[in-house]
């Protein structure tokens, strides 16, 4: 009860931070006949950071999930977990029967559903990305049967939503079939990353939780390279709880490749590269967080460290000169990439080199820097050589 009073206070205080930075808008829809309000959320650098781009969320049901959304987001970009996001809620209160609630009887989306998907995908999108400056990553959330919408975006021929997140969703009984009809297999063919993201929870009832299980336990039978496939299952005592959790732990996976390099993604995905291709893992993480988040991050050192001990020790070293150069082209004012070309030269009994090298990073530093005396230490056992 603590940790969740904690919580709601942190989330209260970014509500008070966001509210200033956010706009009203009213969008006249062609296929809705009526106008519909949303709610856009610029990230707080957006305005001084004017060549930056922003990956675009899209949350159903804003009246109770769109603070909730932008709180965690916020917080997972302080924490450097996420990129910043442009986010945008749709007011669907007095509509939502009209909107979502599907044909109990078939599973397909009535007239209503159909009109309200074709707002979102060909209005919505269009204006948000037309007059923001949105990168290509966007990201649809529901809650119950707007979850149930959202999942049907999988259906398009060539899809253009990258992460799928079903909130405490509400399927029909032919879920499985319609999941099928998505054809993912398709999603192997295009070049980019995908993620969907549905949860189970304990404060369902048995027959909601038994079919969402079903789904997950099927869609667990599809190997798709480009479709991370995340089934969730929450401990909750309801909906309100189960949705709280949902969000953040949606968001740690769908920007897991954003985050610097866990323990869980060294060992599952590095430990065993060889040097060359850790290097390669690194460059293309980084080239990757650029193409979706429109982000573009130096490769943070923390990641650079990750991957130290393969190039050293693997091989007798000998990808350490092309792993000093990949670090000085980032980062040429900082000493580890000649670092790392000094310990090629030494590792190669090239001494004079190493030398060279081993001063020159040294001369980068501060000689306040408490890691200064220890980089001198390599200078002092190059020139004993």
């Amino acid at each position: 009860m603590i940790r969740k009073l904690a919580t709601c206070i942190c989330l209260f205080f970014y509500f008070l931070g966001f509210s200033q930075i956010t706009l009203d808008e009213t969008i006249a829809s062609e296929y809705l006949q009526d106008l519909r309000d949303i709610k856009i959320y610029l990230p707080e650098s957006y305005e001084f950071e004017t060549k930056k781009f922003y990956p675009l969320a899209i949350v159903l049901d804003s009246e109770h999930l769109f603070d909730l959304y932008i709180a965690n987001s916020i917080l997972f970009a302080k924490k450097d977990k996420a990129p910043e996001q442009i986010v945008v809620g749709i007011s669907m209160s007095e509509t939502k029967a009209k909107d979502t609630y599907f044909n109990k009887k078939t599973g397909s989306l009535t007239i209503g559903n159909t009109n309200f998907y074709k707002f979102i995908r060909n209005e919505l999108i269009f204006k948000v990305t037309s007059n923001y400056r949105t990168s290509p990553f966007i990201s649809l959330i529901g809650e119950g049967t707007s979850a149930n919408l959202v999942a049907h975006f999988l259906d398009e021929k060539k899809p253009f939503i990258n992460s799928y997140t079903c909130i405490n969703p509400t399927f029909s009984d032919f879920v499985n079939r319609e999941f099928g009809e998505y054809r993912l297999k398709k999603l192997d063919k295009a070049d980019n990353t995908f993620y969907l993201y549905i949860n189970n929870s304990t404060s369902f009832s048995e027959k909601k939780q038994q079919k969402i299980k079903g789904l997950q336990d099927f869609l667990n039978l599809f190997k798709v390279t480009n479709l991370n496939i995340i089934s969730d299952n929450l401990q909750t005592d309801s909906t309100i709880s189960a949705m709280s959790e949902a969000i953040p732990r949606a968001l740690t996976k769908i920007f897991e490749i954003y985050s610097a390099i866990s323990e869980e993604e060294f060992e599952t995905k590095i430990k065993e590269l060889s040097p060359i291709d850790a290097i390669s893992y690194l460059e293309n993480k980084y080239l990757e967080i650029e193409f979706l988040f429109g982000s573009n991050l130096n490769i943070r050192e923390s990641d650079i460290y990750a991957i130290e001990g393969i190039v050293i020790e693997k091989e007798n070293g000998g990808q350490l000169l092309e792993f000093g150069k990949l670090i000085l082209s980032l980062f040429p004012e900082s000493p580890l990439g000649n670092y790392y070309k000094g310990m090629y030269y030494e590792l190669g009994k090239q001494y004079r080199k190493a030398l060279k090298h081993y001063k020159i990073g040294y001369g980068k530093m501060d000689p306040s820097d408490p890691k200064a005396d220890a980089f001198y230490e390599n200078i002092l056992r190059a020139s004993e050589n």
